[in-house]
């Protein structure tokens, strides 16, 4: 199934900057924690060269979620002095931005300042590299991720001030598929899905989840670099849509421990010449001998990659039985208790679902790394267990990393992304799983005061 058709052309670019309908463009890369970071150009400007690269400091691929810099990098630091990175904008991902008056985005592949190569470790380069991989076998992927998040009541800037405490979500009950309380949330809703429709995101449908306040935005599958940038997007514009209407949006996986956390599921199937070579008719449940050794490189190694579905000390909190995450890394049919849920049995449709991924991944790098193990398990010709049955939170075999730390290792000591990914690659993101363990471990809770204040 070929890539999506640009939603803007460079030419089109061009008409409307000359006839004043557009006057800014948002020059972004993705940076490791899946957000778009970049400069705000001109739009005259841009067209008349700034289109074909632009600098930005190469701290931005080595920080974390506070932007601070940290050291232990190999890639870059106070001992090299922090240089520059070459953002190349990809013009096949322009489009507008309709919620922005006057703006358009283009994201960017991330280059070394001195031999114009991609940078290893840079999140669209790393799935750029498996789905070449692919590319050599003589396949492509087709994915999809599914986006959840809370919307609450009050802003950004309200919440912040107020210290994060006694968050209000914007509805007071469960509002799973309820359109009733969904209604009273359109005000947020309806122009997301419009403004990134006019974007030229495939979008779907969007949903009540299982948890008061809770949404989820359903994005059409698509090629896997697609749904990577259609992601990013999408998360970029939950936040801003929803602070241009008074309220916050979080994709934190758990912000309160009374209640149900967020996900970010990713579909993904295998196809050659726009057939899916997921899907055999007469296979048992319309799985292929192929789709078989992929899930179970999938299931083989997601101890490995569980840091990339789950990369900070919060993705944890959210593993939880009966709360409809996963905490097994096994293989069921159409079964939500289990990390992988076969979709589509016996259809073209076939697919696998991954649903240890939360709402806080970077689509670039969890697609990537699952695209490793599935490629992995094609090669070693893996063999497939039958699935599971039954309720998945029962059992304790095959449990999911249960803490970041026990991730890091994983991750650490993983032969196979080291032979996907490359070890500088590796090295890298186990650093930032360092820094956010560090971080964490030098801090002082609310609850350490309020359990020992007074009784220790």
């Amino acid at each position: 199934m070929p890539a999506q058709t640009p939603a803007l052309s460079f030419d089109d670019l061009k008409k409307q900057v000359k006839d004043g309908r557009i006057d800014t463009v948002l020059v972004c890369f993705v940076d490791m924690q899946g957000r778009m970071m970049g400069k705000r150009f001109h739009a005259k400007h841009f067209i008349d060269g700034a289109y074909k690269e632009t600098h930005c400091c190469n701290y931005l691929l080595a920080t974390d979620l506070e932007m601070d810099t940290p050291d232990g990098y190999a890639s870059t630091g106070w001992e090299t002095g922090y240089g520059d990175y070459v953002m190349a904008p990809d013009l096949d991902t322009l489009r507008p931005m309709p919620w922005l008056e006057g703006t358009v985005v283009v994201l960017c592949d991330v280059l070394d300042h001195h031999t114009h190569e991609p940078v290893p470790h840079s999140p669209r380069a790393m799935l750029k590299k498996q789905l070449a991989r692919l590319a050599k076998m003589g396949f492509t992927a087709m994915m999809a991720t599914e986006l959840e998040f809370f919307l609450f009541e009050k802003s950004y800037d309200e919440i912040r001030k107020d210290g994060y405490r006694d968050l209000a979500p914007i509805s007071g009950y469960n509002e799973d598929y309820n359109i009733f309380q969904t209604t009273k949330e359109e005000h947020v809703m309806r122009p997301l899905r419009n403004h990134l429709w006019d974007a030229g995101l495939p979008i779907e449908c969007t949903k009540g989840e299982a948890e008061a306040g809770q949404e989820e935005l359903n994005i059409k599958y698509a090629a896997a670099l697609d749904t990577a940038d259609y992601h990013t997007i999408a998360k970029h514009a939950v936040k801003e849509i929803a602070w241009q209407q008074g309220h916050a949006a979080s994709f934190l996986p758990k912000w309160n421990k009374d209640r149900v956390g967020s996900s970010s599921h990713v579909h993904q199937s295998l196809w050659k010449d726009g057939q899916n070579v997921f899907y055999d008719a007469d296979a048992d449940m319309g799985m292929s001998p192929l789709m078989a050794h992929y899930m179970a490189g999938m299931l083989k190694y997601a101890p490995d990659y569980t840091y990339f579905l789950a990369p900070y000390i919060n993705s944890y909190k959210r593993f939880m039985k009966g709360t409809f995450a996963p905490t097994r890394t096994i293989w069921s049919v159409d079964n939500r208790t289990a990390g992988f849920r076969l979709c589509g049995e016996g259809t073209k449709a076939v697919r696998v679902e991954c649903r240890v991924g939360g709402s806080d991944i970077n689509p670039y790098l969890a697609m990537a790394v699952q695209l490793a193990a599935g490629i992995a398990g094609i090669e070693e010709k893996l063999k497939l267990d039958p699935p599971f049955t039954g309720d998945a939170y029962s059992g304790d075999e095959g449990m999911i990393p249960t803490n970041l730390r026990d991730a890091y290792v994983a991750l650490k000591g993983s032969d196979m992304l080291r032979a996907a990914l490359g070890d500088d690659v590796v090295d890298h993101y186990a650093r930032a799983a360092e820094v956010e363990i560090e971080d964490f471990e030098a801090a002082v809770t609310d609850y350490e005061i309020a359990r020992g204040f007074e009784r220790c």
